[in-house]
């Protein structure tokens, strides 16, 4: 079955930088029309004209996901510009590090929750129903290993992303047969976050993946794409790690 996304319409979330722009450059490499958003137009722009190389179209769209009443004519008015929206890419996220979990604050955590499952929880509501009267689609969730994996410091983001995957195979049962609802579970990976990472941080990490190293962005478009696309029709609610080997060690 083809992989080809050619006269599909994609809108990806927190597409103006790392996994999400490389997810961006893949759908659009695969044919799809593809939405850029984020919550700052001029990222959003900046992203599509780094999408310029690659054949097809490419929009951005300034959009914050923790705003409920937004998403729903998001999701409309990109039905009614382009005719459809086929494939959904939840990537938006926010990932805050506690030095300890007693000093959490409660914005802080409400923050967290927002973005990571409040707004994905809506667009996959409002999206899914779209495409569900449309005929089909493909929702893919953007979660962390750290969501089956997680330290302390990294608590709330796990909670949160852990709420994805749950949230993930709900929707899958809620749409179906008509569309998929997949997540992919990232490990770590050589994006801008990660260039700030010494040596010695990133020995660390790596020392203990059988992959031996940090994953590249383009490892987890090509896995979307193919999720997005047809040769995927019979893989949903799946929880897909994709951490270099990291679920092998711990």
């Amino acid at each position: 079955m083809s992989t080809e996304l050619n006269g599909k319409v994609a809108l990806v979330t927190g597409a103006s930088r790392g996994l999400g722009l490389a997810i961006a450059r893949g759908l659009k490499q695969a044919g799809a029309t593809v939405i850029v958003a984020s919550r700052k137009l001029e990222a959003c722009t900046e992203a599509v004209d780094a999408l310029a190389d690659v054949p097809g179209e490419a929009f951005p769209l300034a959009l914050h996901v923790g705003r409920w009443d937004e998403l729903e004519p998001a999701v409309d008015g990109i039905i009614d510009r382009h005719g459809s929206l086929d494939i959904l890419v939840n990537n938006a996220g926010i990932a805050p590090l506690a030095e300890n979990l007693m000093s959490v604050s409660e914005s802080l955590w409400d923050k967290t929750i927002e973005v990571n499952v409040k707004g994905p929880f809506r667009l996959m509501a409002v999206a899914g129903d779209r495409m569900r009267t449309a005929g089909g689609g493909s929702i893919i969730n953007i979660s962390s290993i750290g969501a089956v994996r997680p330290s302390p410091a990294e608590a709330m983001y796990a909670a949160a992303k852990n709420g994805l995957n749950a949230l993930t195979q709900a929707f899958a049962q809620e749409y179906a047969p008509t569309v998929r609802v997949n997540c992919v579970m990232p490990g770590s990976f050589a994006t801008d976050m990660a260039e700030n990472w010494d040596e010695e941080f990133i020995g660390l990490v790596t020392n203990r993946l059988p992959a031996g190293r940090l994953g590249r962005p383009e490892e987890i478009a090509g896995l979307v794409a193919h999720l997005a696309s047809d040769a995927a029709g019979y893989t949903t609610g799946a929880l897909i790690p994709v951490d270099g080997g990291r679920t092998a060690v711990y």
